[in-house]
């Protein structure tokens, strides 16, 4: 069994889907292994030079998605940018697109883009779209149009392998690569080799006539009525510039529905560790990690956050990190641009009340008067029970003197 865990370890992991494993015993009596071999058919030795591959990033206002420089890296720097202020968009591409096909169309189409963008990439062996919000909603349609397989979630993608988290990311899926797919990309997983301060790629300005799609396509998207800014309380976190995080040192659902209130005051949204999502205090699209929802936010504040790989892992690149915890030696102290050393829950409880002073909020100043008042009935019944303590033992101490009379 040695020489067959060998090759497994070895080999198994990448060559397993371009052949065949044919597996012979020569001693069934001992039942051991004396041959492995493995023989790869012709029609499927890998390529010699890379997949043809490009990227479609769908961008509303000049700015582009979260992971979309990522997909874009991903597809060797073939982009195709499509919405409202693209060229714009491409312009925060230096150094990460080599060439950049733009489409300026206003709103959000995802059934008309689907049917337009298709016969433009239809030579492409490997689509990325970044997995925002729009990503997720234009890529199984464009799959559809193209007759290909979709690979949701991906991590990494080979020209011969997808690997994508699935139940929550609390597994890994391997995809083998049998012929042209479109795949979805999880932002900040893969990170972006080259900088910001690189050069500018070349951009074609792309001038289509949607007039031939519209009358199948149109009918399939839903009508706009209205175009709401985001609720920092309830938007994608991977999209969220601002994040309070909470983890194991916040004692109580109780604190984490006061976090809340506190980040919606700040114009932050809210996340926790994945302790905290299987205490079910939070949902799970609440998560922060390899688990649950990689982030990117410019400003991250940590309560009560020890900061395990599996946590920071999901981060990004903060630009700036501050962390409250008890614990001045754990790592997300040490992670932090500014660390408080200090209760997170007394904090956070005074944060709550300051806001409250500063910009009125009914929702913070209840949160701030709840826990005020949470600690003042904790404090009562730890009273109680050490008066109760105090009765027993003084009850003990009668009956032994009793006893000893």
């Amino acid at each position: 069994m040695g020489e067959f865990g060998e090759v497994l370890g070895g080999g198994f992991g990448e060559s397993c889907g371009w052949g065949w494993w044919t597996l012979r015993a020569n001693d069934e009596a001992r039942g051991t292994l004396s041959a492995v071999s493995l023989k790869a058919s012709s029609e499927q030795i890998a390529h010699s030079a890379p997949l043809r591959r490009v990227a479609i990033v769908p961008v509303r206002s000049g700015a582009l998605p979260s992971g979309g420089a990522e997909a874009v890296a991903e597809a060797h720097g073939h982009a195709l940018i499509v919405g409202e202020g693209a060229e714009a968009a491409a312009a925060g591409l230096a150094g990460v697109a080599t060439d950049v096909r733009v489409w300026e169309t206003s709103g959000f189409a995802p059934a008309l883009w689907s049917a337009v963008l298709a016969p433009l990439v239809a030579d492409e062996a490997v689509v990325i779209l970044p997995a925002s919000p729009d990503g997720r909603d234009l890529a199984p349609r464009l799959a559809a149009h193209l007759g290909r397989p979709l690979r949701a979630g991906a991590l990494e993608v080979r020209d011969d392998l997808v690997m994508c988290a699935v139940h929550g990311g609390s597994a890994m899926a391997r995809h083998l690569v049998h012929g042209a797919i479109v795949v979805t990309l999880q932002p900040g997983v893969t990170g972006i080799g080259a900088h910001a301060h690189g050069p500018m790629p070349t951009v074609e300005h792309l001038a289509i006539d949607v007039a031939a799609q519209s009358e199948i396509a149109t009918s399939l998207d839903a009508e706009v009525v209205t175009v709401h800014a985001p609720d920092v309380t309830t938007m994608d976190l991977a999209e969220a510039p601002r994040i309070l995080g909470g983890g194991a040192g916040l004692e109580s659902a109780h604190q984490f529905e006061q976090l809340g209130d506190v980040a919606a005051a700040l114009g932050a949204s809210m996340g926790a560790t994945r302790v905290i999502t299987d205490r079910g205090w939070v949902p799970h699209e609440r998560q922060i990690g390899t688990t649950g929802v990689v982030v990117d936010p410019g400003l991250y504040l940590a309560f009560g956050i020890s900061g395990a790989v599996q946590h920071t892992a999901g981060l990004g690149d903060p630009d700036h990190i501050i962390s409250v915890n008890v614990d001045p030696h754990c790592p997300m102290t040490a992670m932090a641009d500014l660390a408080v050393v200090a209760d997170a829950n007394e904090t956070l409880g005074e944060l709550a009340a300051l806001l409250s002073q500063l910009n009125p909020s009914d929702d913070v100043e209840h949160s701030a008067t709840q826990s005020k008042r949470d600690t003042a009935d904790q404090s009562k019944r730890d009273t109680a029970d050490q008066s109760k303590r105090d009765t027993a033992d003084q009850s003990k101490r009668d009956t032994a003197d009793q006893s000893a009379q």
